[in-house]
């Protein structure tokens, strides 16, 4: 909590656009440091979360990238090119990449979390799941800001890199597609 409470302004908005990719949101929840303990700042960003318009909530969901398995979780190619898959859908579907917090789900149990709420929302109409995507990248948002205020660095960045980010929420490292025609040789 520290480190970002002393990090000079541009540090501290970079640290926190790594948890929630809204500008609007970074730029608030920075300008009420310092925080006491955790609690203050989760209620700040929730705060602040739910004070976004359509337009930042886009930002930010255009900022993430897709949720899958955790390393430690048991897949396999076939399973990956399903997750791709579904993601892809998703996304032709609604226009932005599907976030999900999986904050709370052992390793095992994470991809089979993944695509059973990437099939339930499929069905959702726009604006419904418009909402449900806010309130996933609440959830999110608020697991990284855990991690950095624990001052833990990230593992598994998203593609780019971000240096100094927090952990993604389930410790969930980015899809990489499978080539079938090299994986069956």
């Amino acid at each position: 909590m520290t480190r970002l409470n002393e990090a000079p302004p541009e540090e501290a908005l970079a640290a926190l656009l790594a948890c929630c990719g809204s500008a609007r949101w970074a730029e608030r929840v920075a300008a009420h440091r310092p925080y006491p303990d955790t609690a203050a700042l989760l209620a700040a960003a929730d705060e602040a979360a739910y004070d976004l318009a359509p337009g930042d909530v886009a930002e930010a969901l255009a900022d993430e990238y897709p949720a899958g398995p955790h390393p430690e979780a048991p897949h396999g190619p076939h399973v990956l090119m399903a997750l791709a898959a579904a993601q892809d859908a998703y996304e032709e579907k609604f226009g932005h990449t599907f976030v999900i917090c999986l904050d709370g789900y052992r390793p095992d149990e994470q991809l089979d979390q993944i695509l059973s709420d990437i099939r339930l929302r499929l069905a959702h109409e726009p604006d419904h799941e418009r909402e449900v995507a806010a309130e996933q990248l609440r959830g999110v948002a608020r697991g990284r800001l855990r991690q950095l205020a624990a001052g833990r660095a990230e593992p598994y960045p998203p593609p780019g890199g971000l240096s100094g980010a927090p952990e993604p929420a389930g410790a969930v490292a980015p899809v990489t597609p499978v080539n079938h025609a090299e994986s069956d040789r």
